[in-house]
Parts: structure tokens; C-alpha cells; sequence
């Protein structure tokens, strides 16, 4: 199993930062994407940005140029730098993990935390 732990979600003004972390611990297999998905109220959870392996990047068109995902060196870590917030970026962001080639291809998910972008 995988466990997620999120942090640094909060207010912000538009075209204000935050910076996202999730840690993964647990059997974390060697092959695997971390990411970020979102949902704001009324919505369904979609999908922001992931990082396969450590190395491969995709973003959502809505938020390329804008956000950055990257990893520590340990690649236990997933970090979402957020710039130029929009109103509409706000949501419950989610941390997930994925195993990748495995016969099952685990999956884990974050609490959530909170972002919300107000003047």
C-alpha cells in the first residue's frame, strides 16, 4: 500500500503563487506517475498535471504555462508550483499515484487540500 500525504494548499489572491507537496510512503513501486487532479463544486475531479517516472511531464491545456510539477531526487515527493492563479483554479487539489506495469497498477489518492483563489 501507498499513503499520501498533501500540504500547502490555502487563500490567495489572483495572479498569486502557492506551491502544492505530496509525499508518497509506503511500497512504492519503481515505475510509477504522481500528479495532481482538482475539483471545484458542482464538478467532476479533472485531471492537472503528472509527472511519469520522474521525467515525463503533461499538463491540462487549462493550466500549461501556469504550473509546474516536478520531484525530489528520492522521487517520493511531487510538488505543483502554481503561478498566475485564477479564480477559476480554485478546487480541492488531490495528490495520486499509480503504479506503472504492474498487473494491477495500484492506485492511491490524497486527502485533498483546500485551494482557493479570491481578490
Amino acid at each position: 500500500q501507498v499513503q499520501l500525504v498533501e500540504s500547502g494548499g490555502g487563500l490567495v489572491q489572483p495572479g498569486g503563487s502557492l506551491r502544492l507537496s505530496c509525499t508518497a510512503s509506503g511500497r512504492i513501486w519503481r515505475l510509477n506517475m504522481m500528479g495532481w487532479y482538482r475539483q471545484a463544486p458542482g464538478n467532476q475531479r479533472e485531471f492537472v498535471a503528472t509527472d511519469v517516472n520522474a521525467g515525463t511531464t503533461h499538463y491540462s491545456e487549462s493550466v500549461k504555462g501556469r504550473f509546474t510539477i516536478s520531484r525530489d531526487d528520492a522521487g517520493k515527493t511531487v510538488y505543483l508550483q502554481m503561478n498566475s492563479l485564477k479564480v477559476e483554479d480554485t478546487a480541492i487539489y488531490y495528490c495520486n499515484y499509480r503504479e506503472i506495469g504492474t498487473e494491477k497498477e495500484f492506485e492511491a489518492w490524497g486527502q485533498g487540500t483546500q485551494v482557493s483563489v479570491s481578490p
